[in-house]
């Protein structure tokens, strides 16, 4: 089967469709936390032993920047800074549990979100689409594998 021509710009749209959905759902939560103040807040729970420096690595930023979005968190009582019980030089950052509790809420109401989309769809189409999506995560880290990254430039936050 050919790909259509009008694949990438179908793909692109439906991104920016769920981009929208999911930014629905998260300002119907009355949330004060700016969008990359939660990505931080992501990352550090995916992520247990990250540090200020890792951090910057991981949002592509100097760390100055990403220390003062770290700085902003802690005001805010979302994030701890912890010394590291094996290297005290070393300090750890630590989402509080009012942040897990953030997180969690609006997970769920991004997913119900998307579910409520999903449930205008034909069972079918659901499954073609899972195994769609399935086979594009596979696509994307089979390059990523191969394909190094080649911006070494940092960026401020």
């Amino acid at each position: 089967m050919d790909r259509p021509p009008n694949l990438a710009a179908a793909i692109d749209a439906a991104a920016e469709a769920l981009i929208g959905v999911l930014d629905s759902a998260t300002s119907r939560h009355q949330v004060a936390v700016p969008p990359t103040q939660l990505r931080v807040l992501s990352l550090i729970t995916e992520r247990p032993e990250t540090n200020v420096n890792r951090l910057a690595e991981l949002l592509d930023v100097v760390p100055s920047s990403a220390s003062r979005l770290c700085d902003r968190l802690e005001a805010t009582g979302l994030l701890r800074r912890v010394a590291d019980p094996r290297d005290r030089r070393e300090v750890r950052l630590v989402p509080t549990a009012a942040a897990q509790t953030l997180l969690r809420e609006l997970k769920e109401r991004r997913h119900r979100a998307v579910q409520a989309v999903l449930d205008r769809m034909p069972a079918r189409t659901q499954h073609e689409l899972l195994l769609a999506l399935l086979a594009f995560g596979q696509a994307v880290e089979a390059g990523a594998a191969v394909e190094p990254s080649t911006d070494a430039t940092a960026l401020t936050a």
